[in-house]
């Protein structure tokens, strides 16, 4: 390991906290309530989510030891897979990526349509707005501008600062009792278990990012403590901030209120502060959502420029223009992006869809350890972090995205097969396209 490898405890566990923490927490919890019979099965699908969410970041912290390089969660799919399969995965993630940008996109557009609007507007008007903002920064990148590192830092202030203004409401008056009774009638176990797998799917997509720690496998300090630690730690304060939130949510709002209620933090900061509260929280709130697609905007054709130079994507991905802007692969994204918000124009449908494609990527990057366990046994015993529990961990981690993705189908059949279909069209294009160019 290289003396330049300097993360410690502390740096690790910021960025485990700053890989999940993003804005799904400011909408997701009106899916994961609706979804829910009883107030005990939406806190159950926080709280394991947070669990598999550990089981995950350990897992893969463990391949990004036995495989340190540069953007491994792509790469590690041409080291264990089929190149067919890698292909048509790596394209897949970048669909996701595209479809959470635009799933974030629109979560900012309904919260900044309640200052824009007198009345609610009609599905399409968000679609709209959140195209908008994607065109916007898609020309902004364009034109060879960068967000600096200071701005993302005030971003994740301002992120942090509106969860704790939201656990701040446990501190003021409740909603009347009445509100927060939940009258069901008794369900059956099949019944209680699709509802908690369906609350699964909006915490899953809160709980993301935390996948991208197998970039830090080889660049950790004394890896084999502090590596468990750091991710146990941040996943730890994550749980702890999304409960206390979720306590503030049913605190403010009441549980069945929570279930229909749209723009739930603004809703939050108006019951604290009163209407000029709910109009600053949400400005702020617009304006990290604008920042989080932009550095999206700013990373992810990156990742296509990597994947152009392994040629797994075309050579016309890694073009730059004068300004050194990858002009081919910041289109495409954008273009991924506007397309999923024209035909997937709310936020749920972009939910089932990305989640899906998520739990085919997810799964079969984590099933990876399995394979590089036997190929590097040499490097056991030298120092890189070997988890415990192995392999209960993985295993427990496929499983659960293996029970959101059933949910999925079930619940929403269209959503899963357009995914599959995705995932289809990128195998046959990849034996119609790169096979045939091998060939020649």
């Amino acid at each position: 390991m290289s003396t330049k490898n300097q993360l410690g405890l502390f740096d690790l566990t910021m960025i485990v906290v700053g890989l999940v923490i993003g804005m799904g927490v400011f909408r997701t919890a009106s899916d994961a309530a609706q979804a829910s019979l009883t107030p005990t099965i939406y806190f159950t699908a926080w709280v394991v989510g947070g669990l598999v969410a550990l089981c995950g970041a350990l897992t893969y912290a463990e391949i990004g030891s036995r495989l340190p390089v540069t953007g491994g969660y792509y790469k590690v799919f041409a080291e264990c897979y089929h190149p067919s399969v890698a292909f048509a995965i790596n394209c897949i993630i970048l669909i996701s990526n595209a479809a959470s940008l635009a799933a974030v996109a629109l979560i900012g557009s309904e919260y900044i349509s309640t200052i824009l609007f007198a009345e609610p507007p009609g599905d399409f008007t968000k679609s709209l707005i959140a195209m908008s903002a994607v065109i916007v920064f898609y020309g902004v990148n364009l034109a060879g501008l960068r967000m600096s590192s200071r701005t993302q830092n005030v971003l994740m202030v301002i992120k942090i600062s509106m969860i704790l203004v939201l656990i701040g409401s446990l501190f003021f008056p409740a909603q009347p009792v009445s509100s927060l009774v939940t009258v069901t009638k008794e369900a059956s176990f099949l019944e209680n278990l699709k509802s908690f797998g369906v609350a699964l799917i909006a915490v899953s997509f809160t709980y993301g990012g935390y996948q991208q720690t197998i970039n830090f496998g080889d660049e950790v300090k004394n890896p084999r403590k502090n590596i468990p630690r750091g991710i146990f730690i941040g996943i730890l304060i994550i749980i702890g901030l999304y409960l206390l939130v979720q306590l503030a949510y049913v605190h403010a709002i009441g549980f069945e209120e929570l279930k229909t209620t749209r723009g739930i933090a603004a809703v939050v900061a108006e019951r604290m502060f009163g209407a000029r509260g709910r109009q600053v929280f949400t400005i702020l709130l617009f304006t990290a959502v604008l920042a989080y697609v932009n550095v999206l905007l700013l990373s992810n054709p990156r990742v296509m420029y990597a994947m152009s130079l392994d040629r797994i994507l075309p050579p016309a991905f890694a073009k730059k223009n004068k300004r050194e802007v990858l002009t081919v692969s910041l289109t495409v994204f954008t273009a991924i992006c506007v397309i999923v918000l024209f035909f997937m124009n709310t936020f749920n449908k972009i939910l089932g869809f990305t989640i899906f494609l998520d739990c085919i990527g997810m799964a079969t990057s984590a099933g990876a350890i399995f394979i590089l366990r036997k190929r590097t046994r040499h490097l056991d015993n030298t120092g890189i972090y070997t988890m415990k529990l192995y392999p209960l961990m993985p295993l427990v981690f496929i499983a659960a995205y293996a029970f959101v993705a059933v949910n999925i189908f079930f619940s929403t059949p269209w959503l899963a097969i357009t995914a599959l279909s995705v995932f289809a069209v990128m195998l046959l294009l990849y034996f119609t396209v790169i096979v045939r160019k091998k060939n020649n």
